[in-house]
């Protein structure tokens, strides 16, 4: 009994440790403790300041995008240092003098372009020796807040870039440059929006703040209790039931989490006792929750604030970042949601007791029908009700809309006290019946309204995502207000003053939660900045290009590869959105540039996903993956076979990138609802098949050669181009000296492909495709000049003569005395659809196989 407490204990203290890495691990006290929850509450309000419209109507407290920058950063370095001990060694009950001056040295050092703004302005390029030293100190201080608050790895990468930017003409051949000054370089890195102050702190500053704090109100109101005891209800009878449980919630809890850590650790302190509870071992049961928690970060609308560093880099709007990016996620949900299926059918599993009662399946089904009818309605009726009242109302129209909305909140209020009130249980009771569904769904529907006032505002408002999330924060912080208040006066048992009280105090403690888990974000964006920073100074992501091209030898499949394992390499110490910002600043051009030297031309939103993907895996890959020793702590297994697990389980996600590099319609890139649909529930399909055929088990275990067939099945129904490819070509070769006669005849909705040789920026030969499509006009000469392009012909070369400015030609990559090398144009051929047919044969073979051996197994069992 001692050795279990000692165990316990053990696993909380590791646990703790664990969740410091976003939040701090300082229990402070006294003046201290109320300075820093002061300081939490105000930059949390401060935030939410600058998002809300109401300083443009006053007047009053309008900042500049580099003066909120320069705030952010103050709030986030002056807490760091309050917030994380220098050494293991130091104190955690008290600050000590030292980090006092480091702090208020650090924050004056970032409050310094706010402070004298209008100076720095009119002496752009020209730091004075005051400004020198105010920025080196920034620089210096900055990497060790980052040091404490998110390890060694991020500063030294920082640091070593910082290095080769003074170091310049002493680095060997390859990696030399002129080299900076310390002006030029505290100039660039600090003094102005290229290093530091860059686009992602931008991000974190304007966008990725307010997400994080939505989801921290939303956790302190007992929406996340909620999401858990909802999939509970609704799975935990099934086979291995509470691993499917603990998917669900964690899916959901990932719509608003930023952290994969803080994931692990909010839904699994429930989930992973009642894995282990119906059979699964603690490393399995850990890792079902490592791999949950983890793809939470790649689910939208929030994806670990990427989502809005992607607005930024790629220059597309987040409504496409969100479609590019769902049908992946919810792909890799739903596999697995199977895999763990698989794991319980594997193990003889059963679920928990029901408390449901017991109802026929037609009843079943055509109550959810009906559910799904009335839902339905509903958005429609919202949706064009809206859409008629809009020109009706005018400026009114936001005011009743808000009236509408309180009614709906508090009827749904009305309509869950008339269930019994959802309890926060004890991980370590036993449970042995799970909640019943209907109730338990009924007393937290409120707790929706502002994550669909949040999708409204994205998706069809198409507010920014700063003004979004603000509207939605603005709603949660009136249910939290007022969810008790009104809850207890249905429920006749109403203590008006207790519960407004209890409001206020959950808020401000949502406000300070917020404003902890930002600290190591905040400091993680500038971090990274300066990376960027050097980056852009120094041009070392052309040699890095040249690098990576010489170690790929130009294959695109092995620069990917190379592109996967330094994202893990880099992520096994960088926090995701650090490890994001450096791996898409270095390596996605060079796989854009690749990918148009091999013919394939990758959309820049595919590169930055795969990177994105690649860098959420290094939270389970040991020997570094956090989430896997958060969830270790947790179940008291093995960290590093949890994390071993967790990668195994993950497989689906690791393959999915190279899959829609290769197949972008999985992104929805070009594709018709209908097309849409369809692809979903192929891609659906076939990730199912790559699931049972790396668990090695689909009716029942996979012979070997089964498990080959169904990756092949797999394969062919991701990328039935492949095949259809090898059969017959979809180009034929054009002369150069035909260009215009091709762009005449193929039809208005295709492509012409187009290999040019030329120079690039740097007088360096180069050679790319380029997709060319057809322009509007009747004959090649008049969609020629709307394309905005002239050939020359000169000897048997076919030479660019001079491009439109401003025409698609220009932004194309067409330039003054390039040369066409080739042209293809598409031909009639089958659809690659029909490869899906033999491979739906070959799926069918293996299923009859297994049918066959399951049923002998039965007979002689």
């Amino acid at each position: 009994m001692a050795e279990d407490k000692q165990q316990t204990s053990s696993s909380s203290k590791d646990l703790d440790d664990l969740l410091s890495t976003d939040t701090g691990s300082r229990a402070l006290s006294g003046m201290p403790n109320k300075l820093f929850l002061g300081l939490a509450t105000a930059w949390s309000l401060f935030q939410l300041w600058i998002a809300s419209p109401i300083p443009y109507m006053v007047g009053f407290g309008v900042f500049s995008a580099t003066e909120t920058r320069s705030i952010h950063l103050t709030f986030a370095l002056f807490l760091a240092y309050m917030a994380y001990p220098a050494l293991k060694r130091s104190p955690r009950d008290r600050v000590p003098l030292l980090d006092w001056v480091l702090g208020t040295a650090a924050a004056f050092a970032a409050a310094y372009i706010y402070i004298f703004y209008d100076q720095l302005s009119q002496r752009p390029g020209a730091p004075i020796l005051q400004d020198v030293i105010v920025g080196v100190t920034g620089l210096v201080l900055l990497l060790e807040g980052t040091r404490r608050a998110l390890g060694p790895p991020l500063m030294i990468v920082a640091l070593v870039f910082l290095v080769y930017s003074l170091a310049g003409p002493y680095m060997p051949a390859m990696l030399a440059h002129q080299g900076v000054s310390l002006y030029g370089l505290v100039n660039h890195q600090w003094l102005t929006t290229q290093g530091v102050f860059g686009i992602a702190l931008g991000v974190s500053t304007s966008f990725v703040f307010l997400f994080v704090l939505f989801g921290a109100l939303l956790e302190k109101a007992g929406a996340g209790n909620y999401f858990i005891k909802v999939a509970f209800s609704l799975l935990g009878h099934y086979r291995g039931g509470p691993a499917k449980a603990a998917v669900v919630a964690s899916g959901m809890t990932g719509l608003i989490s930023g952290s994969s850590i803080a994931n692990t650790v909010t839904t699994g302190t429930f989930t992973i006792p009642m894995m282990k509870r119906v059979g699964f071992s603690a490393e399995k049961a850990g890792a079902v929750e490592v791999a949950s928690s983890v793809n939470g970060q790649i689910m939208p609308p929030v994806m670990g604030a990427a989502a809005f560093l992607m607005v930024e880099y790629v220059g597309i709007s987040y409504v496409e970042v969100i479609k590019h990016a769902f049908l992946p996620a919810l792909i890799s949900y739903i596999a697995l949601i199977y895999i763990v299926h698989l794991e319980a059918l594997k193990a003889g599993m059963q679920g928990l007791e029901s408390s449901n009662p017991a109802k026929p399946w037609l009843r079943k089904i055509i109550g959810f029908l009906t559910g799904l009818l009335l839902l339905m309605a509903l958005s429609f009726a919202v949706y064009y009700g809206l859409g008629w009242l809009k020109p009706v109302l005018g400026d009114a129209t936001p005011w009743v809309a808000a009236v509408v909305l309180a009614i709906v909140y508090v009827l749904l209020l009305k309509l869950g006290a008339q269930y019994p009130e959802l309890q926060v249980d004890d991980p370590n009771d036993d449970i042995t019946e799970l909640p019943q569904t209907k109730p338990t769904v009924m007393v937290g529907l409120h707790y929706i309204l502002p994550v669909v006032v949040l999708v409204w505002c994205l998706m069809v408002e198409r507010l920014s995502p700063g003004l979004s999330a603000f509207w939605a924060t603005m709603l949660m912080i009136f249910i939290m207000i007022t969810q008790r208040p009104i809850n207890a006066l249905f429920r006749g048992q109403s203590d008006m003053a207790a519960d407004v009280k209890r409001g206020f105090i959950e808020l401000w403690d949502g406000l300070i939660a917020g404003a902890r888990n930002m600290i190591g974000i905040g400091i993680a964006t500038a971090a990274a900045g300066i990376i960027v920073g050097a980056v852009s100074q120094t041009g070392v992501g052309l040699v890095l290009a040249d690098l990576v091209e010489t170690l790929s030898m130009g294959n695109l499949l092995l620069i990917l590869l190379l592109t996967a394992v330094l994202s893990l390499i880099l992520g096994m110490g960088l926090p995701t959105t650090a490890n994001y910002i450096v791996v898409s600043a270095l390596l996605a051009p060079v796989v854009v540039s690749l990918g148009q030297q091999n013919g394939l031309i990758v959309p820049l939103i595919a590169v930055h996903l795969f990177v994105f993907y690649f860098g959420i895996m290094a939270d389970v890959t040991p020997p570094v993956g956090l989430a896997s020793f958060a969830a270790a702590a947790v179940s008291g297994g093995d960290p590093i076979r949890t994390g071993f697990q967790a990668f195994y389980y993950s497989l689906r996600t690791a393959a999915l990138p190279f899959l829609f590099i290769f197949n972008t319609e999985l992104l929805l890139i070009d594709v018709s609802p209908l097309q849409g649909v369809v692809i979903f529930i192929v891609a659906t399909f076939a990730m199912l098949i790559f699931a049972a055929a790396t668990q090695g088990y689909m009716l029942t275990r996979n012979r070997w050669y089964e498990s080959l067939l169904l990756l092949l099945v797999a394969f062919t129904l991701f990328r039935p181009g492949f095949w259809m490819d090898m059969i017959h070509d979809p180009y034929r070769d054009v002369p150069p000296s035909q260009f215009e006669q091709a762009l005449g005849d193929v039809d208005k909705n295709s492509n012409l492909r187009v290999r040019i040789d030329g120079l690039d920026a740097y007088g360096n030969p180069t050679s790319f495709v380029v997709l060319v499509p057809v322009p509007e006009g009747d004959t090649g000469a008049s969609r020629m000049e709307n394309l905005g392009l002239q050939l020359m012909q000169e000897d048997d070369r076919t030479l660019v003569d001079m491009t439109t400015f401003g025409s698609q030609a220009e932004e194309l990559g067409f330039e003054f005395d390039q040369e066409i090398v080739s042209v293809r144009a598409p031909v009639e051929r089958w659809d690659k659809e029909w490869m899906w047919i033999p491979g739906l044969a070959v799926f069918a073979l293996v299923v009859l196989l297994q049918r066959r051996r399951r049923r002998t197994q039965k007979a002689t069992a």
